[in-house]
């Protein structure tokens, strides 16, 4: 063997020898070296794995939280508020048409004839219902004061709303500074109130105030407002009028364009048209 490798040429036999040499280093690196597969990572991804643990404890409490409930006049409850107590939307539209007559319930029983919440879910909310001191007096027959020390009622006033001063309105309860000046701008915005019911979509006032505002003031005499021309007037001037936003006011151009004059029962035909503001919007209108 050692006889044929030296008939070998001298560039044989070094790559001979080079390529031991190559298996000898390749078996070595395979020895010695670790082959694991490893990840490395970047200062940002080791930063968040470090709040991993955090992250999950905030996971488990929102899986566990259960929001507390505080009490509350079940006469008042809002479409969110409904949704969050669980009640369909059929339960709350019940209760908010029954609202809507001016009556009020006075007990968990009276909330569930109106609304026909199932008998689990009132068990679970009524504890939660806060009805006025004065519902809990009437129910116990008890009486504050002796008749005799019983105050008269103050006889109401009732003033024209349309000549209501600031201070007027702020002697009503639950009408400070801020709401004062909201009633007052509307007020100027239309040139003057046609109906007590535009009092409603005065941002802030609640059922209460709105009560106490029909009680204390009335629409005594129609301001002289300068009504629009629905018929004649452009889209300009349909969009400057406080009800209508311009594209209302391209709608009612285009519908008249194509229908021919407008009257009032039309009012309800035109795409985009606010249905529960009509009787209000048309009398600040001229057909």
């Amino acid at each position: 063997m050692i006889h044929s490798f030296l008939n070998y040429s001298k560039s044989q036999r070094i790559g001979i020898i080079l390529f031991f040499l190559l298996i000898l280093v390749a078996q070595s690196v395979y020895f010695f070296v670790d082959f694991g597969s490893y990840e490395i990572q970047d200062k940002e991804q080791q930063a968040w794995l470090s709040k991993q643990s955090a992250i999950d404890s905030l996971k488990l409490q929102s899986v566990n939280y259960k929001p507390t409930i505080y009490p509350f006049n079940p006469n008042f409850i809002s479409d969110f508020k409904g949704y969050k107590l669980g009640m369909s939307v059929e339960e709350i539209d019940r209760l908010l048409a029954y609202r809507k007559q001016n009556k009020f319930v006075n007990s968990a029983e009276e909330f569930q004839a109106v609304t026909k919440v199932s008998d689990s879910l009132l068990k679970v909310i009524s504890p939660f219902f806060k009805f006025p001191d004065w519902v809990k007096n009437k129910k116990s027959n008890y009486q504050p004061f002796e008749k005799k020390y019983a105050a008269k009622p103050e006889k109401i006033v009732v003033l024209d709303i349309n000549e209501a001063t600031k201070e007027d309105l702020m002697k009503i309860y639950g009408i400070g500074d801020k709401i004062s000046d909201r009633i007052l701008t509307e007020k100027e915005k239309y040139g003057g109130f046609v109906s007590m019911e535009q009092l409603q979509y005065v941002w802030g006032l609640s059922p209460e105030v709105l009560e106490n505002l029909n009680k204390n003031f009335v629409v005594k005499s129609v301001p002289s407002i300068k009504k629009i021309n629905i018929n004649t007037a452009s889209v300009k001037e349909l969009s400057q009028f406080p009800f209508f936003r311009y594209a209302l006011a391209k709608d009612i151009v285009i519908y008249r364009s194509m229908n021919g004059d407008i009257k009032t029962e039309d009012l309800t035909k035109i795409k985009g048209f606010p249905v529960d503001k009509v009787k209000i919007i048309a009398l600040y209108l001229e057909f």
